[in-house]
């Protein structure tokens, strides 16, 4: 039986400028990017890459090829999260995962972390957590 809280395959939870719905993320991602996109890279790789790496490649690709490397490395994952829950592209149809990285970087992070919360995994407690409460929520129907 599908769970009534949990959201829809198929739609965003959060949209692209909606920042103030969790301040504290906003304000980690404009301070230091890196982190949140390691968090979120983490589990939407479903643990294949850890925190620690995609956050080193990203660092440095923003250093050094911001433009064209960091873009193209942060809409792979933003491509992988949307297949994965099978979420149309935003915040227009027409505008590819590039472009929202490249004109929006901070803004389509902090979308990211938000709707990954949202689906009950939370980039801030890793792998391992989110594996647990996916458990917790799925098999045994908890909510915490």
């Amino acid at each position: 039986m599908a769970d009534p809280n949990s959201p829809t395959r198929g739609q965003w939870t959060t949209e692209i400028f909606g920042c103030y719905e969790d301040p504290s993320n906003c304000w980690v991602t404009f301070v230091c990017p890196c982190l949140t996109f390691a968090r979120n890279a983490e589990i939407v790789d479903e643990g294949k890459t850890t925190a620690f790496t995609a956050g080193r490649h990203y660092l440095v690709l923003c250093n050094f090829a911001p433009i064209l490397g960091a873009t193209l490395y942060a809409c792979t994952y933003r491509s992988k999260l949307r297949r994965r829950f099978e979420l149309p592209e935003q915040p227009c149809r027409h505008c590819g995962d590039c472009y929202v990285h490249h004109l929006c970087r901070f803004f389509a992070l902090c979308q990211e972390h938000r709707e990954l919360s949202n689906r009950h995994m939370d980039p801030r407690g890793g792998k391992i957590v989110c594996d647990f409460k996916i458990f917790l929520t799925t098999r045994l129907h908890f909510r915490p």
